[in-house]
């Protein structure tokens, strides 16, 4: 089956009524791939024919996957066939109380005494759905970042020892594809936002590399990203000149061992790796302007090895 087989009620249960196992897709677990991928016919008819709508995999329920994917019909056909909304799973979050910072937080009627969104939870899922509309469908792919906290722009050229080039980097070809790689690492574009200010370069890993990041997050933090278009998204965390994680996932889903705000970060940025990334060091560009460009500045890296520390 394919992504749209999940999509046809009349096959699926065609191939059920012929035997086909309703617990198992693959590795994992068919209802778990419905509530994804599929049609709510299907997650209902599904949900009718396994032993628990509420089993695990990968220690999430098929209701934790609808509410993650913003499957809104497929959550309440779910929770229609007895799934449990409030049955706490990664970082102590429940569907439920997740879908609380989501676009519908009436997905499903609060039990009395069930604890709702704190008021930290409740502000960064506002902030969540402002930086995702402010940066809007953008195309990102290839592009590197540093998103710094509590610098501006001014500073983190300082602290790069960068020259200023202009307004454009006009000793660059037009076209991505025509650049030397060893000459268009050294230009990149630098952006003050609330909150600090993001360096970008659209063509390149160069704000990645460890010697920018380390340079960059003297007595701060700052998240790097790399849009890989061969492997993916590569996020890197680096405080105060330390580096505490490389080749990180944002945006994507959250882990089994992942701390409450993690997994309230996933949910808010699923997809999303530049809103993520800004959003974990603290930045909150009011546009794409300073991922996407132009930035306020074109800055020329001085000469030297950014790989060692």
């Amino acid at each position: 089956m394919d992504w749209n087989g999940w999509q046809d009620h009349d096959d699926i249960r065609r191939r059920l009524d012929q035997g086909a196992d309703p617990e198992r897709w693959g590795g994992g677990r068919a209802l778990h791939r419905a509530a994804v991928f599929g049609s709510p016919e299907v997650v209902a008819e599904l949900a009718g024919r396994v032993a628990d709508v509420d089993a695990l995999d990968g220690g999430t329920t098929a209701l934790w996957e609808a509410v993650l994917a913003g499957r809104q019909a497929n959550a309440r056909a779910l929770a229609a066939a007895g799934a449990d909304p409030w049955r706490p799973l990664i970082g102590g979050w429940s569907p439920g109380r997740l879908s609380l910072a989501g676009p519908t937080s009436d997905l499903f009627a609060v039990p009395a005494g069930e604890r709702g969104l704190t008021e930290e939870e409740a502000a960064a899922a506002r902030e969540g759905r402002r930086l995702v509309a402010a940066l809007g469908d953008i195309h990102y792919d290839g592009t590197g970042l540093a998103c710094v906290a509590g610098i501006d722009a001014e500073e983190a050229i300082r602290r790069l020892e960068a020259t200023p080039v202009g307004a454009r980097p006009t000793e660059l070809p037009e076209d991505p594809d025509e650049y030397e790689m060893e000459e268009s690492l050294q230009i990149i574009g630098v952006t003050s936002v609330p909150g600090g200010c993001v360096v970008t370069q659209p063509w390149g890993y160069g704000p990645q590399m460890p010697g920018v990041l380390t340079r960059l997050s003297a007595g701060t933090v700052c998240y790097g990203l790399y849009a890989n278009p061969k492997s993916g998204d590569q996020g890197s965390i680096v405080r105060n000149g330390v580096i505490e994680g490389s080749d990180l996932h944002p945006g994507g889903e959250p882990d089994v061992d992942d701390t409450s705000e993690e997994v309230l970060a996933s949910y808010l940025y699923r997809y999303n790796a530049v809103a993520y990334s800004c959003a974990y060091a603290g930045v909150r560009p009011t546009d794409a302007r300073a991922v996407v460009g132009p930035p306020d500045i074109w800055v020329r890296l001085p000469e030297r090895d950014y790989w060692t520390l």
